[in-house]
């Protein structure tokens, strides 16, 4: 670093606040990020972020969520997008209703007066929203689309009024949606949750379930956030069957996706909800104690009936017995809280010996267990080959313990790297005991031998038999013995020629005997019983023996004559709240002509002004005190009518909102189909992964919805969707107030500067994973942006960068290619969110500018600023419109900014409407490689890398991957394979 480089170092001085307010000022005046519809030679792209509940102040999570995507934003633009960035406000809702009790003031002006301070503050990011397409969902103007919505699913019958069993918030005094329920809580307060029968408006979702999983093979959206909405889905393929009771007319239908184990099913048992259990209409004889149970029952929530590890309780039914379809059984019948009312039937055939509920239950009542599926185990270590032929045989596998000691009897091979316990056929009419005794004599010599026990039902292992050139299928018997003595007789040659018999210590035998199958039957020998919960190869079950589960499934369905059915874990959505601060349901209730929709030409049906909003003790809403809001005619017959008075739930409100911001002030439609088409679906959705299984599936309902009523061209909303992560506090821990790790966004803006904060942020780590603040981190971001603004000022200070050419090098250096490889790396990573990775690229850049600062041309400087402008917006505006503006791109002095003559200045040519710089692939290609990509030796990807990269960072690149992602099915990585150079290989 030079002495001057060092002096001017010492003398400037970046003032981020004096920046950051002049031009935050002036894009506003200049009005620079409003985004035309059309401009000429650019297509139209719009990034959404999740628009935020007005809280009344911004929380580094919010920063984190806005103004880190802007990065990408501002790169689009700079490529040629006619880039729309919007931002709104989901503005109903509990908080607000409640922080307004609290503080005794209405919820509008709560809400209002939030909404203002939260505009200064996200203004104050320097985030590159467009503010006149600002929506917030508590105006009417907004929300009367929300209930034209609505009326246009009632009248498809889609939405619809009935009684349910719903999730209900003692605290909070109203309905909660089951993705609000949290470990049995209510996700906002924290409350205990009870089920509660109401009458509900609800939405038809499940119509459209099979749609919803299909159709997101096409998106391009994290594979964690796919399957986390297929899971909530739930879709499951199985068999509904009628279980007889005997001596009545009656019967009791289950719906299984195990009909494989039909042949297991030892009793049955009712969720207490099931209305068989009603009116004792299959004469129990203890019905008195069933009804107590059930009382007990219900006043649990479903989450801790079905929690994993709580113990089973129930009460079997007394002269109530079912009859087993399959082998026509007489069978128990049980009232147990951990069968569900709402889930499949709300009755279930209990298979305790491959299920791990009905397990619990059966071993605490000493119910009996049947197993009917066996195991199948591949050796894969010595695996099947395709070409051979494949026998089946009935085996025995021997644990032979030693007469006074803790050691097994094993057998080392010598012509096979094998080690296995002692193993052979059975013959024909052997007995399992008599063959395994056999066996051990023959193998071993030893012959007093007492059978002690078969280790459960048979399992099967799939190997090849390398010494038989064959494949085998066996049944395999696990079978204890003990030797008495060392009596022993000697073993033929060909024996002592094949193997060696060895004892084996018992904690070494895990390790030491080799197979597939032995892990279960070491499990079994410690006397761990447990269901076996997969699928296999039938037994126990008459006809179907030997069948293996899939296909038998589908054989037993149709010998008791079941009903194929796919079910789903989706129910349909429950959207009254009782709660005032929310969207009127446009509907009104007539005594002659029942629920009448509000006609179009009158709404949108206004929320009033409430003096008491208070909820209710009797689970009305708090608009039933609005009597005369709630009188209306009914829009049929004009008779006499009441509204409804429960709102909707805000996951409604922001079903749609993206739409809205294609065109805000648009009163005769909720957006027109031009804008639509210009600006729809949505291309690049960023948010939080807790939105998956809520927010992003009712938004797909929604849009499928209108779809097919043929408001709109799209049936998905999101194309694109990319899930941020969360910010630590210091600890390490999730910020809250009691913790007190919360960071203030303001306090450190005030301390650092907008640009620092946000660049920051986007430097912590993947953005999709987040991390915790760090104090030392902000401060090495703060000095590496001074550092830029020193590093520039000290070149105007040798060259007149308005008057000295820009000549090309003639000789390519080391700095250019650095420069061009920089804008390879920063320009792919924001692409991929990969924001931290192309932070370190530019600090590197600036590490070498300033160690060859006489090398440093007008043009670097210029790109070096266009690649930091995404990060630092404020910054790399003044830096280069001071010292690179064009004439006609007149910078107002502070006074002209203080008096808001902004309408004075010519129009601004500004750096982030520049042109993204281009990297000459020459420069850098000597030095890039494209690394094949192998996940178990299979070729899965491939992607362009440094010849120096490490193993380190090229496997964490790869892992990042979406397309890597997907084949790695959440396995394990147990080893990595690197050849530099040439590939990566991924051992699962």
């Amino acid at each position: 670093m030079s002495d001057l480089l060092i002096m001017v170092n010492s003398m400037v001085k970046y003032n981020s606040s004096k920046i950051e307010k002049k031009w935050q000022k002036i894009w506003q005046g200049q009005k620079l990020y409003e985004t035309k519809d059309k401009i000429a030679g650019k297509n139209n792209y719009m990034v959404l972020v999740e628009f935020p509940y007005p809280s009344g102040n911004l929380h580094i999570g919010h920063w984190y969520a806005f103004a880190v995507p802007d990065i990408s934003v501002r790169f689009l633009r700079m490529n040629g997008r006619n880039v729309l960035y919007p931002i709104g406000f989901d503005a109903f809702g509990l908080p607000a209703e409640n922080a307004a009790i609290k503080n005794k003031i209405n919820p509008r002006d709560w809400t209002k007066k939030n909404i203002m301070y939260m505009t200064k503050q996200l203004k104050s990011m320097g985030a590159s929203f467009d503010w006149s397409r600002t929506v917030s969902t508590i105006e009417p103007e907004y929300y009367k689309w929300t209930q034209w919505m609505f009326l246009k699913m009632f009248e498809k019958g889609l939405a619809y009024r009935a009684k349910t069993m719903v999730n209900w918030c003692p605290k909070d005094k109203t309905v909660l949606a089951n993705e609000q329920v949290v470990d049995g809580c209510c996700e906002r307060c924290d409350s205990s949750v009870i089920k509660k029968e109401l009458e509900q408006w609800m939405f038809r979702i499940t119509d459209y379930a099979e749609r919803l999983i299909n159709d997101m093979q096409g998106l391009n959206w994290p594979e964690t956030t796919k399957l986390a909405q297929k899971n909530w889905i739930g879709r499951s393929e199985g068999v509904l069957i009628d279980f007889k009771i005997q001596d009545t007319g009656y019967k009791i239908q289950v719906f299984t996706t195990r009909s494989d184990t039909l042949f297991g099913a030892t009793y049955m048992v009712l969720g207490p909800e099931h209305p068989l259990l009603k009116n004792n209409e299959l004469g129990i004889m203890n019905y008195g104690k069933v009804v107590e149970y059930i009382k007990k029952a219900k006043v649990k929530n479903y989450e801790e009936r079905i929690a994993e590890g709580k113990e089973k309780t129930g009460v079997e039914l007394k002269g109530v017995k079912a009859i087993n379809p399959a082998n026509k059984e007489e069978i128990s019948v049980w009232v147990a809280d951990y069968v569900l009312g709402h889930v499949g039937t709300g009755a279930i055939m209990a298979v305790p010996a491959h299920d791990s509920r009905d397990f619990e239950f059966a071993k605490k009542y000493n119910l009996p267990i049947c197993h009917v599926v066996a195991p199948i185990f591949v050796d894969y270590t010595n695996p099947p080959r395709d070409g051979a032929s494949t026998i089946k045989r009935k085996t025995v596998q021997c644990i032979v313990k030693h007469w006074n000691e803790n050691k097994y009897l094993c057998l080392k091979w010598k012509k096979y790297d094998w080690q296995t316990f002692i193993i052979g056929g059975v013959e024909e009419g052997e007995d399992m005991a008599g063959a395994g005794m056999r066996e051990i004599r023959e193998e071993t010599g030893y012959m007093d031998i007492r059978f002690v026990k078969q280790l459960g039902p048979p399992v099967y292992a799939k190997y090849f038999a390398a010494h038989k050139s064959e494949n085998r299928l066996s049944e395999v018997y696990g079978l204890c013995f003990e030797l008495k003595s060392d009596k022993k007789l000697p073993v033929s040659t060909k024996e002592t020629e094949t193997h060696d018999a060895v004892w084996i210590e018992r904690e070494k035998v895990k390790d030491f005997v080799r197979g597939a199958e032995i892990p279960e039957l070491l499990v079994r020998l410690e006397g761990k019983e447990r269901a076996y919960i997969d699928g296999g190869i039938l037994i126990e079950s008459g006809e179907f023996s030997g069948m293996d589960s899939e296909n038998a499934k589908w054989e037993i369905a149709k010998f008791v004559r079941g009903e194929r059915k796919v079910n789903y874990r989706l129910h349909d959505w429950v959207i009254s709240r009782q709660r005032y601060w929310g969207t009127p349901i446009p509907m009104v209730n007539c005594r002659k002509c029942g629920w009448q929709p509000v006609s179009e030409e009158n709404l949108p049906v206004k929320l009033p002004l409430l003096k008491n909003f208070m909820p209710t003790d009797d689970g009305r809403s708090p608009l039933a005190r609005a009597e005369k809001w709630a009188g209306a005619k009914c829009p049929k017959c004009n008779g006499p009518a009441e509204r409804e008075t429960d709102t909707m739930d805000t996951f409604v409100d922001s079903s749609w909102y993206f739409i809205r911001y294609v065109d805000p002030k648009n009163f005769q439609k909720f957006a027109s189909e031009e804008k639509m088409k210009l600006w729809l679906p949505v291309p690049l959705y960023i948010g939080g992964a807790e939105h998956n299984t809520m927010h992003l599936l009712y938004s797909r309902f929604f849009i499928k919805v209108l779809y097919d009523l043929n408001f709109v061209d799209f049936s998905e909303p999101f194309t694109g969707r990319k899930n941020h992560g969360i910010i630590l506090g210091p600890d390490f821990q999730k910020m809250s107030k009691s913790r007190g790790n919360v960071i203030d966004p303001d306090k450190e803006v005030v301390k650092y500067g907008a640009d620092t904060v946000r660049m920051y942020l986007a430097f912590m780590g993947p953005y999709d994973q987040g991390g915790p603040w760090n104090s030392g981190g902000i401060n090495g971001i703060y000095r590496f942006l001074n550092r830029v603004y020193s590093f520039v000022n000290y070149k105007s200070q040798i060259t007149n960068y308005k008057q000295i050419p820009n000549p090309k090098p003639k000789i390519r250096n080391d700095l250019e290619r650095l420069l061009h490889k920089t804008i390879k790396k920063v320009g792919e990573d924001i692409e991929s969110l990969r924001y931290n990775t192309a932070i370190s690229s530019l600090m590197i850049l600036l590490n070498e500018f300033e160690k060859n600062s006489e090398k440093v041309s007008i043009e670097y400087l210029k790109i070096f600023l266009k690649l930091l402008a995404p990060f630092a917006p404020h910054l790399s505006e003044e830096l280069y419109q001071q010292f690179f503006g064009s004439p006609e791109s007149q910078i107002p002095n502070p006074k002209q900014i203080q008096n808001s003559k902004i309408q004075n200045i010519k129009q601004l040519n500004s750096i982030h409407f520049e042109k993204w710089p281009e990297y000459d692939q020459k420069l850098i290609q000597e030095n890039i490689f494209e690394l094949v990509v192998q996940i178990n030796g299979k070729v899965r990807d491939s992607i362009e890398v440094t010849v120096e990269i490490s193993e380190k960072d090229a496997a964490e690149i790869v892992l990042s991957r979406e397309k890597v992602k997907k084949y790695l099915e959440n396995k394990p990585v147990k080893k990595v394979i690197y050849i530099p150079g040439r590939l990566i290989n991924f051992v699962l």
